[in-house]
């Protein structure tokens, strides 16, 4: 609850914190109040008649320091996981009972849930009597110790929250921040152009080793490739002087190759070239999904920016690394159509080259994606605008100049006009910005009249702005008002549906679209294979399901609407739509995810629907009724 008030920034509302967390609003409070008890700094969340809302101190609160848990199941299953990695005559089952103050039971069953974790790691279990034994190289090893603390931190990724996370297996996390800067700074002074997102990854690694290898478990001596041997110096000169340790050869070696693989920046280490079966399988998939998504996009200097990258991300997947984006949630609202022709870039990838891309690699593609879209979307964006300004030319344009100065990235001026009496009914422009009143029957929509008056002030220009805003959201929106009717199946719609998985809503609502002939079964199998590449959940309460191929007989939306929110990958959502396209109707994808996205980028919108919206008819008419309100600003 504490981090999604600090993502948020804002007044969140009781509900909404209920929905995200799966409890009651009653809990929320609970929460609240054993939060603030603990909080040092003072209150680290506010109360009021909008909900709740974090403050300063919330960004500084550590829960678990703050108030230990020791003896819950989850720190319980990390010290036991802590003593099987340490120990090399494996760990009593008996003895750790007591010395956890737990019944030898919960240790068997701890010790399952384990053996579930160790599953594709390359480590196993051997037992003899009362005593379980790890098995498996230094190196696997540490990636799943690594990995445990990863999957212990929380969502932002940082340097505090890897470094919470160690502490809770025990590492010596002291020095973490020093180490993350040491870090930069040395490979800066090498001459490598560092990714800051992923250090706090490359830290908890070099906690890793050095605690490994002050126990002894040190990986065996092999010297660092040449172009590493610099990077492996570096590492093991800072893990001496901020841990302590004496790393071995290998240590360094690997670490250096982790460093390569997670900090630098693809493309700055010129020593290194891009796998040719990488770079013609990022070519290809870039190829395809141009061809798929219908975007005019320079394919060949995309796939020539992406291979260097594909080919670090497929290095990681196979070392297991992993590091958190915390723009992943970020960009997949802001550029749904972006991270989803990544989604597919790396889903081809992935099955040329047998190595899965995680959510927030594909966050790192799509930033690429998004920057080859970019100038294409804002040529798509540009509003036109006509000036009606009487008065003397030497005004006119000065006043013209301070509209293209500061509004020139929004709106283009196509018209401009000098009289009193001009026809306004005969402006083509998107927007009609005017010194004078117009008449009162115009014969123009005054939703498109913006008045300004001739000497703009940084009022005004906000003013302005806030209407240009307000006509791009209602052109962008008006397809699906039009479209809305005719896409949704009317016996594909279901209130507060049963299933509480993604996968069985996406069942659920494939069969009902099978059922209207528009799709086989076969693409929905293909929608559950997109789901498990990465969540569709775009906004906090909107998943939008949908296969990876446009094979449907017709373009048909099938909607679950639920007022109990359903979990959906690390979302909890309120409408899933599963969205099934047609051949014909490959250009409305381009459009599609940013309007339904835009409708839910509020989460109180969501709510609404999801309360109002008993059937389709009602639904519809929510949905049109939240497309035709104004701008919030």
């Amino acid at each position: 609850m504490l981090s999604i008030l600090v993502r948020r920034g804002d007044w969140v509302t009781a509900g909404f914190l209920a929905d995200q967390l799966g409890v009651t609003p009653r809990s929320v409070r609970s929460y609240v109040t054993s939060i603030n008890r603990v909080s040092p700094g003072g209150d680290a969340i506010e109360s009021g008649p909008l909900g709740y809302r974090a403050t300063p101190a919330a960004a500084e609160l550590d829960i678990e320091g703050a108030a230990p848990e020791r003896g819950s199941p989850r720190e319980r299953l990390l010290a036991l996981i802590r003593m099987l990695a340490a120990s090399d005559e494996g760990v009593d089952v008996f003895e750790t009972a007591l010395a956890l103050r737990v019944s030898p039971g919960t240790i068997e069953a701890d010790l399952r849930r384990i053996r579930d974790l160790l599953r594709g790691t390359g480590l196993s279990f051997s037992r003899e009597a009362a005593v379980v034994t790890l098995h498996g190289s230094e190196r696997d090893v540490r990636r799943f110790l690594a990995r445990v603390a990863r999957d212990a931190a929380d969502e932002d990724g940082g340097i505090e929250a890897m470094r919470r996370a160690a502490d809770r297996l025990h590492f010596d996390t002291a020095p973490f921040a020093e180490v993350g800067r040491d870090l930069a700074d040395a490979l800066a002074g090498l001459g490598y152009v560092v990714n800051e997102l992923a250090i706090a990854d490359v830290v908890l690694h070099i906690s890793i080793a050095a605690d490994r290898a002050a126990r002894g478990h040190g990986i065996p001596d092999e010297g660092a490739p040449g172009d590493l041997a610099p990077i492996a110096r570096a590492v093991a000169a800072i893990a001496r002087e901020r841990f302590g340790a004496e790393l071995t050869a290998g240590d360094a070696a690997h670490l250096a190759s982790l460093v390569t693989m997670s900090v630098v920046e693809p493309g700055t280490d010129a020593q290194r070239e891009t796998d040719p079966l990488v770079a013609s399988a990022v070519r290809d998939a870039t190829d395809r999904v141009a061809r798929d998504y219908d975007v005019d996009i320079d394919v060949a200097s995309l796939a020539e920016r992406l291979a260097p990258l594909v080919d670090t991300l497929v290095r990681r997947a196979r070392e297991q690394l992993s590091a958190r984006n915390p723009m992943t949630r970020s960009l997949k609202a802001a550029s749904p159509l972006a991270y989803e022709m990544a989604v597919a870039i790396a889903g081809d990838v992935s099955a040329a080259l047998e190595a899965r891309i995680r959510d927030d690699e594909i966050t790192d593609i799509a930033m690429h994606v998004g920057t080859a879209l970019d100038p294409q979307r804002r040529a798509q964006r540009s509003l036109t605008a006509a000036l009606v300004s009487p008065g003397p030319d030497e005004m006119r344009r000065q006043l013209q100049a301070s509209i293209e100065r500061f509004l020139g990235h929004e709106l283009r001026v196509v018209e401009v006009e000098a009289r009193f009496d001009p026809d306004w009914s005969s402006f083509d422009a998107d927007v009609v910005l005017t010194t004078i009143e117009p008449p009162a029957r115009a014969g123009i929509d005054p939703e498109r009249i913006v008045r300004i008056p001739p000497f703009l002030s940084e009022r005004d220009l906000a003013r302005a702005a806030d209407a240009v805003s307000r006509v791009r959201r209602h052109r962008r929106l008006s397809g699906l008002r039009t479209d809305m009717e005719r896409w949704f199946a009317p016996s594909a719609f279901v209130r507060d549906i049963d299933e509480d998985s993604p996968e069985g809503v996406i069942r659920a609502l494939g069969a009902a679209l099978v059922r209207e002939g528009v799709v086989d079964e076969a693409y929905v199998e293909s929608a559950i294979e997109r789901e498990r590449l990465s969540s569709t959940a775009f906004t906090e309460s909107l998943a939008v399901p949908h296969a990876l191929t446009m094979s449907a007989e017709r373009t048909a939306i099938a909607l679950a609407v639920s007022e109990q929110a359903i979990a959906w990958g690390d979302e909890r959502v309120h409408v899933v739509a599963l969205v099934a396209f047609s051949e014909s109707d490959r250009p409305a994808f381009q459009t599609v995810f940013e309007q339904f996205v835009d409708v839910f980028a509020d989460p109180d919108n969501a709510r609404r629907l999801a309360r109002r919206g008993v059937d389709l008819p009602s639904f519809l008419t929510e949905l049109a009724a939240l497309i035709d309100a104004p701008v919030r600003t």
